[in-house]
């Protein structure tokens, strides 16, 4: 299983447990730093707090799972526009 599909299926219940959905998850390298990308999407919108939210939710999650990822940069945004 991928990077990508495991931290779906760990992540998303206790974000849907607060109206959180997952639009996508990507694992890239970009400028040679590795980043975990969530994006995110909310009924109402997404707004900085909601992806803080999202941040204080994944990040406890991830690390207590120890995935064998190499340092990564977790950057949970917006899908954007409706």
């Amino acid at each position: 299983m991928d990077i990508t599909s495991t931290v779906e299926k760990l992540i998303c219940e206790p974000l849907k447990e607060v109206g959180i959905k997952i639009f996508k998850i990507e694992y890239v390298k970009e400028s040679g730093n590795y980043f975990l990308r969530v994006i995110i999407d909310k009924d109402g919108g997404v707004d900085l707090d909601t992806c803080i939210e999202a941040t204080n939710i994944i990040n406890p999650i991830i690390d207590s799972n120890n995935l064998e990822i190499d340092n990564y940069i977790l950057d949970v945004c917006s899908k954007g526009g409706n």
